[in-house]
């Protein structure tokens, strides 16, 4: 009964936000959008802080980065290859596009100042824990309010109706499909998961502030670590794969950025993909970043 009231809490949030957004002013959104990146930045300085004592209690906390990583490097792929698959049987051609250097390595600057905002929340927590001063946060309000602001964001994003037609909703359908193989495979190399817990892992699709604190709070804080940093691996992946394979296989490309695709990585969209991919990038990431909470909310609940 609890974690049903608490996926209904993250529901209402992001809904509210996208029935308030209606009623908003013009100056009021803007507002919204200036604080929502260094909100994301202190709701991850928050995550760090109180997933401190988590990772500092664990035997081989080593094992955390290494099973995050076998999780977003199978659920990319499996993601990469499920739409490139599926494109491949409907015969539609590789694009030629071009690259920029520039805009990889500001994508991953912005990355480094999410890993900036997680050590230092984690070392802010060990010193003020040593000066026998501990901290004790909860996130899950702060959660809340950001997907209240998420809610804003969506219900501002210029989503088309002409859009939403099959061979656009087949990119984000390649990403859940492709994820849950990658979570399958992964069960090869992970003997510490079960496969629901996997399955669990794999439906972040990127939305890393989100996944961490949902499965910390419905099952166990050394899970919600593994879905911290599963989930900002996808996004680094999703920028290379982006920038090395984006403008080959576009909608594979975007398959793999999952939520991120109509924020983070839609830049790199434009520029590698090209601007009629920028629907399959907006619908995409849309889609996700609504099923992502509603899908880890439920299988955690489980």
């Amino acid at each position: 009964m609890q974690s049903l009231w608490l996926i209904l809490q993250l529901l209402i949030c992001l809904f509210l936000g996208f029935i308030l957004a209606k009623r908003m002013s013009p100056r009021l959104i803007q507002w919204v959008y200036k604080i929502l990146p260094y909100f994301t930045y202190i709701l991850l300085v928050a995550i760090a802080m109180e997933f401190a004592d988590t990772i500092n209690s664990l035997a081989q906390p080593t094992h955390i980065i290494k099973n995050a990583f076998i999780i977003a490097s199978l659920t990319s792929l499996g993601s990469f290859l499920c739409c490139y698959i599926i494109f491949k049987i409907l015969r539609f051609q590789p694009q030629h596009g071009k690259v920029s250097t520039e805009l990889l390595f500001s994508s991953l600057l912005n990355i480094s100042y999410a890993l900036f905002a997680l050590i230092a929340g984690y070392f802010l927590a060990t010193y003020l824990s040593a000066a026998d001063y501990p901290a004790h946060i909860n996130t899950w309000y702060l959660l809340l309010f950001f997907m209240l602001l998420i809610g804003i964001d969506l219900a501002q994003s210029p989503i088309n109706k002409a859009w939403l037609n099959w061979k656009i909703l087949l990119v984000p359908v390649a990403c859940i499909v492709g994820s849950i193989l990658g979570a399958c495979a992964a069960l090869l190399w992970i003997e510490q998961l079960s496969l629901s817990e996997l399955f669990l892992l794999s439906q972040g699709y990127g939305f890393y502030s989100m996944s961490s604190i949902v499965i910390s709070e419905l099952k166990n804080p050394q899970l919600g670590s593994i879905a911290l940093v599963n989930d900002l691996l996808r996004e680094v992946f999703a920028i290379l794969l982006m920038y090395l394979l984006g403008w080959r296989y576009p909608r594979a490309a975007i398959a793999t950025a999952g939520a991120t695709a109509m924020d983070v990585t839609l830049p790199m969209v434009k520029q590698s993909c090209g601007n009629q991919f920028i629907p399959h990038a907006m619908v995409s990431g849309f889609i996700l970043s609504i099923v992502a909470p509603i899908a880890v909310s439920m299988l955690a609940a489980l």
